[in-house]
């Protein structure tokens, strides 16, 4: 099992290495069989040092809702951007929020931001590492820019429950 890890640390690159060099060629001949399967052993083991540790997914079925909450928040914002953008734009309500986490990890950071920005009307600017102690240097506020911002409360509340929440879950964190 050390040798499998060893030879292969990152067996799922491995197989995309793989698959993608034989659709570029659109060849299985045996010379790119062996380049394929050359570049999928090489490459991450050539890598691996540049990558950090990340924590793993503890539990996929929330996952997997998680994933599927995001899809159809994704269409309902849509629909919403849609109804604010035909309307008078003088009822737009743009604005900057602050939402406080209470997440440490780079993944589930990126993922929660990704999420916000993924969904019409809202963009991830900027984590924000402002703290009142010294003492933690880890990041402490997501900094949201909203196309129409009518409660600033309620929209960090959502945010929180919503997509923060099953996210600490999810990893553990």
């Amino acid at each position: 099992m050390r040798l499998l890890n060893t030879l292969l640390p990152t067996p799922a690159r491995s197989l995309l290495l793989f698959v993608v060099w034989l659709l570029l060629n659109n060849s299985i001949a045996p010379i790119h069989l062996l380049v394929a399967a050359l570049l999928a052993l090489v490459i991450p083991q050539l890598t691996v040092s540049f990558r950090d540790p990340q924590p793993p997914i503890r539990r996929w079925g929330l996952a997997v809702r998680y994933i599927a909450r995001v899809l159809i928040d994704i269409v309902l914002a849509n629909l919403q951007v849609i109804q604010l953008v035909l309307g008078p734009n003088k009822n737009l309500r743009p604005g900057f929020v602050l939402v406080p986490l209470s997440m440490t990890e780079a993944l589930p950071l990126t993922i929660l931001a990704g999420t916000v920005s993924l969904t019409p009307g809202t963009v991830s600017a900027e984590i924000l590492p402002y703290q009142l102690d010294a003492t933690s240097s880890a990041p402490k506020y997501l900094l949201l820019h909203v196309l129409d911002l009518q409660n600033e409360a309620e929209l960090v509340a959502s945010i929180k429950q919503r997509y923060e929440q099953p996210l600490k879950e999810i990893f553990q964190c």
